[in-house]
């Protein structure tokens, strides 16, 4: 079989046989086989392994047939490394023992030691590059998502205690900025050097910022993560969550090839905020998975029309997947997108010669 390099090039805007299809939480408790992994092992304790982790990894790509894996991993891996305690709790998610909500607490911080902390991803990378037959994409939290955990201390709604220290200490919330970028610079950069062929920067909550807040004190350390990556020859993927439609024209002078997009806002609309600088990945409603097929297939019908007017388009969801999705579903879904962007493309491309 030959390796399958469909989503490399939709990333940097190149020509494709048919839209490269890859859904954010792919591995994950949708699948069966998964669960059962997960009645023996927590999260952190599959992450430990990395022969489990890239069978974990593999599952999706070989069950669903799309067109790039995602790192079996968790956003809050890397914070191990800096001396932060912290649990992944079932139905809550990740928990923190000592919240960290002063100066002294972010002067704490270690810088990361991802060989001598997180070797056991480093070696899960390594063990795809030599078995995928398509792309690996590893990924890191960014800055403000991973504060808002480290701060409130679990999940929030409101991020009250994480915006109190941003209006409120802004020295000590840029701090932690510096240091939370530093170590995602780090942790991304031994990805690709490990074999990873691409990577997301995950900012899933940022859109609870207004975009002057975005612009002042988050926007700056995203800028500056992918400049100093930008000598890595790897499709750089940003994502700025859900509810993320006003913060994308601040976006248009990132060093990133792939903006992802939430169901809010169409492909068209995206592109046009983000001045068609970047290629773009997106934006099917998670929960459009809950109804019948032929309802998905239209969904996902009218994104991949919009979607293949041009070059540079990965289709996905706007978020991830969710626990009741059926894996039969998006077996189908995929063959769908696959199957009819291919005839989409086709026309394009002949209307092109005419």
């Amino acid at each position: 079989m030959t390796y399958n390099d469909n989503f490399i090039r939709a990333c940097f805007g190149g020509d494709v046989d048919h839209i490269p299809v890859w859904y954010m939480r792919q591995a994950g408790r949708y699948d069966p086989e998964y669960r059962k992994i997960k009645e023996k092992y927590s999260l952190l304790e599959i992450c430990r392994q990395p022969e489990l982790a890239a069978e974990v990894t593999m599952m999706p790509v070989r069950k669903l047939g799309v067109d790039a894996a995602i790192l079996y991993s968790d956003i809050m891996n890397p914070v191990a490394s800096l001396g932060v305690d912290f649990d992944i709790v079932k139905n809550v998610g990740p928990v923190i023992d000592h919240p960290i909500r002063t100066a002294a607490d972010v002067e704490r911080l270690k810088p990361i030691d991802v060989e001598k902390d997180l070797s056991h991803i480093l070696e899960t990378i390594r063990i795809l590059d030599r078995q995928l037959e398509v792309p690996l994409i590893t990924f890191a939290g960014a800055p403000f998502t991973i504060a808002s955990y480290l701060i409130e201390g679990r999940p929030s709604k409101s991020y009250i205690h994480t915006k109190t220290l941003m209006y409120s200490e802004p020295q000590i919330w840029f701090q932690l900025m510096d240091k939370l970028g530093d170590m995602v610079i780090t942790y991304l950069r031994s990805h690709v050097a490990s074999g990873g062929k691409a990577f997301q920067l995950f900012d899933s909550w940022v859109g609870a910022l207004a975009p002057q807040d975005f612009e002042v004190f988050v926007l700056p350390t995203i800028k500056r993560i992918f400049h100093e990556l930008s000598g890595l020859k790897v499709p750089k993927i940003y994502f700025p969550g859900v509810s993320s439609g006003e913060l994308l024209p601040l976006l248009r002078t990132l060093e990133a090839d792939v903006v992802g997009l939430d169901w809010r806002v169409s492909i068209p609309e995206g592109r046009r905020r983000l001045n068609n600088r970047f290629a773009v990945q997106g934006n099917l409603d998670p929960y459009v998975l809950t109804a019948p097929m032929e309802i998905i297939k239209q969904h996902a019908r009218k994104i991949i029309d919009e979607g293949a007017q041009e070059p540079g388009y990965i289709f996905n969801l706007g978020h991830g997947l969710f626990p009741e999705a059926s894996l039969d579903k998006l077996r189908e879904l995929t063959q769908y997108v696959h199957e009819y962007s291919a005839t989409v493309i086709k026309q394009r491309v002949g209307q092109h010669n005419l």
